[in-house]
């Protein structure tokens, strides 16, 4: 789980949009909820877009969709402005922009890493076979287009994960391995994309994860413990290896998070099979499946009203924090438990969850970081960074110096304690982690240059 460049990008964007009037006092900025309903609509559309490509199911759609509408809904209530230009601090400004994109990270924590498919590519057999059966032409076409496209702005990220997915889907294991490898670039190696750089690695070696890949999966993989297809593909690798009961017990336990009637579980229990017979070893019987709702259950939490939706969301949580009382161990549990309290909007419930998972796992920096950002989903610009969420992120900034999301949040509370030699230091350190001459890397240096002086 990799929230801190996505969380950072977003947030870069609004301040290149909403600081920089701000700091020129030209004039008044524009109602703030407005900004509020352009990203929600935008994250139903993509949500919308997802679903229809089968790259998250009607569940996991069903309980994004209910988040992202109630916040609309909110906007529409809500309608002052952001702040006027005259006369505006610098660090005023910058803690407003902040209020914009804070509730659209819960969108990608309850989705996980809505770019990364929910399985491994091997067992997509339906999606590939609908990919090779019909459009066939048209996405060729699409291919060529976003190749013309991305030689003309190399340093669009969203174009280079499009035209690898699109290659992906016309079978085009290197093309798709080499547009993710300058995704993975540009987007700091965000693990999600790290993962399927892996992925088309091992696609395009006919199947053998090849030690380049097997690096590339093992980096995402530290960084996003969850990541569905950078496990399945490390896994693999054990079995190639001749580590036939490592594949096994690492499959069997992918399997045992799978819904009864996931494709991946089939899969699986082929993978198992086969390395079982491979070492001369019984097959064994499929690790049951994790409680959750069942195809029906989601397709009738589809059709509930948003209120009786999420009273069933909150009975889930709640057996799902009601089963971790009694297993106390489950990383992986409270981990889903967190995210759970995040689309809820209950983040003091959310950021207990990580503290407990970060208990269990200390030296995680991607769980301190979805920690203090549960900390940090209402952020007035009156409010300082709480100081548990800047105790937080000054050890991710000593495990992992390179985090942007850190840098970012203390650079702003050093902004707020009205230390801005402290402020510049940390974004000086994140401007070289940006793309070049992207908005992002415009707008946070020109954050940089209004606190000169001060």
């Amino acid at each position: 789980m990799l929230l801190a460049v996505a969380l950072a990008v977003m947030t870069l964007v609004v301040i290149a949009t909403v600081v920089l009037p701000l700091m020129r006092g030209a004039r008044a900025a524009p109602e703030r909820g407005q900004f509020d309903r352009a990203v929600y609509r935008d994250q139903l559309r993509e949500l919308e877009r997802d679903r229809a490509r089968g790259l998250i199911d009607a569940g996991e759609a069903a309980t994004a969709r209910l988040e992202i509408e109630r916040r609309l809904l909110a906007t529409e209530r809500v309608s002052e402005p952001a702040a006027s230009g005259s006369g505006g601090s610098p660090v005023l400004a910058i803690a407003l922009a902040l209020l914009v994109p804070t509730a659209a990270v819960l969108a990608y924590l309850a989705l996980g890493a809505p770019g990364v498919p929910d399985q491994p590519y091997a067992a997509r057999g339906p999606e590939r076979a609908l990919a090779a059966g019909t459009g066939h032409a048209d996405m060729e076409k699409t291919a060529e287009a976003l190749e013309a496209r991305v030689k003309t702005n190399p340093a669009g990220d969203a174009d280079w994960l499009l035209l690898a997915r699109t290659e992906a889907a016309l079978g085009h294991w290197q093309k798709s391995a080499e547009a993710y490898r300058q995704a993975m670039q540009l987007t700091q190696n965000r693990p999600d994309v790290a993962a399927s750089y892996g992925e088309m690695l091992v696609m395009a070696a006919e199947g053998v994860v090849t030690p380049r890949a097997h690096d590339i999966l093992a980096a995402a993989l530290k960084r996003d413990p969850g990541n569905v297809a950078a496990r399945y593909y490390l896994a693999l690798a054990d079995a190639q290896a001749g580590h036939a009961e490592a594949a096994i017990a690492a499959w069997q336990k992918l399997a045992a998070e799978q819904p009864t009637d996931s494709r991946v579980r089939h899969d699986l229990k082929a993978r198992i099979d086969e390395a079982a017979e491979s070492a001369g070893l019984p097959a064994p019987a499929l690790a049951a499946p994790a409680a959750g709702p069942s195809a029906e259950q989601m397709e009738a939490a589809a059709k509930m009203t948003p209120e009786a939706r999420e009273q069933m969301i909150r009975g889930m949580v709640a057996g799902l924090a009601a089963k971790l009382a009694a297993a106390p161990d489950d990383l992986d549990g409270w981990l889903r438990l967190a995210r759970a309290y995040g689309v809820l909007g209950e983040h003091d419930k959310a950021a207990d969850a990580y503290e407990h998972a970060l208990r269990l796992k200390p030296d995680d920096p991607q769980i301190m970081v979805a920690e203090a950002e549960m900390l940090l989903p209402d952020q007035k610009p009156e409010t300082p960074v709480p100081e548990r969420a800047v105790s937080l992120l000054r050890r991710v900034d000593a495990l992992d110096p390179k985090q942007p999301a850190a840098l970012w949040y203390l650079g702003l509370a050093a902004a707020q304690q009205r230390d801005f030699a402290a402020a510049s230091g940390y974004w000086q350190r994140l401007l070289p982690l940006l793309p070049p001459e992207s908005q992002q890397h415009d707008a946070v240096a020109a954050a940089i240059e209004a606190l000169k002086g001060k």
